[in-house]
């Protein structure tokens, strides 16, 4: 159990509109042994839950005055943390893939619900098939969901550096031809 915590707080980084991944993942990097991270957000970051879940840290969330929330991670004893899945998914080209059967443009709604929607429509395709998405920033909590999921995906910043296109081909991680 933790005893004691390093106070991350991410609520100014999405009020500008930004992603706190890189925060997030940057101050679990530095905790030392024993130690947890009290994560303070605008939305209960249920994504960041199987994210750090993966690495060995049990959660505790709790709603705030105002809507924010407060998520202490636990290193859980003997866990390890193993490399990110999403790494190992997302680094290929996808020119040799079909045409995406399905578009989505997600660039108007808030976090969590793009991925919510992701997730949803990857479940109603076909293995092989392929989405197309439009987002507003990069779905770093997407990720990981997508390879657990045995999907591979591509994506990346188009030309205007604000819009973000993600292709998911639907149970196609780790074949020779994803």
């Amino acid at each position: 159990m933790a005893s004691s915590f390093v106070e991350l707080d991410v609520r100014p980084i999405l009020r500008a509109g930004g992603e706190p991944f890189e925060a997030i993942m940057g101050a679990v990097s530095k905790l030392g042994p024993g130690q947890g991270l009290r994560l303070l957000a605008t939305f209960k970051p249920v994504p960041l839950f199987s994210v750090l879940g993966a690495r060995g840290f049990a959660h505790e969330a709790q709603e705030l005055a105002g809507g924010d929330w407060e998520v202490l991670f636990r290193p859980e004893e003997g866990a390890s943390q193993p490399p990110s899945a999403a790494a190992e998914t997302g680094s290929a080209d996808a020119s040799d893939w079909p045409a995406p059967v399905q578009h989505m443009d997600n660039r108007d709604l808030d976090p969590p619900e793009p991925m919510v929607r992701i997730l949803a429509a990857t479940e109603a395709l076909k293995e092989g098939d392929v989405l197309s998405a439009l987002l507003c920033r990069e779905p770093i909590f997407l990720l990981p969901e997508l390879a657990k999921r045995g999907h591979a995906w591509r994506g990346a910043f188009e030309g205007d550096g604000k819009t973000y296109r993600i292709l998911v081909r639907i149970g196609a991680a780790g074949k020779a031809a994803a």
